[in-house]
């Protein structure tokens, strides 16, 4: 399954940032970020529960941006 999100971050920097940082989290196969467009597209692994898993992915996120944020309410 694939999703895309809205992101809200500061510079192309920091994307990449939370780009690397996502794709570490457990239940994504890939992510990317577009700093353009203000928005985040997750693959998940097969059977990973979309809340906690991006609930997971802004943990992440916020380690590496604190100032960054992720909409998946």
């Amino acid at each position: 399954m694939t999703k895309t999100y809205k992101i809200e971050v500061d510079c192309a920097n920091c994307a990449a940032k939370m780009e690397e940082a996502a794709n570490k989290v457990s239940g994504i196969a890939k992510a990317t970020v577009n700093f353009m467009t203000q928005k985040m597209k997750v693959e998940f692994e097969e059977g990973a529960d979309e809340e906690s898993t991006m609930k997971a992915a802004l943990k992440a996120c916020k380690k590496v941006e604190d100032d960054c944020e992720i909409f998946f309410d």
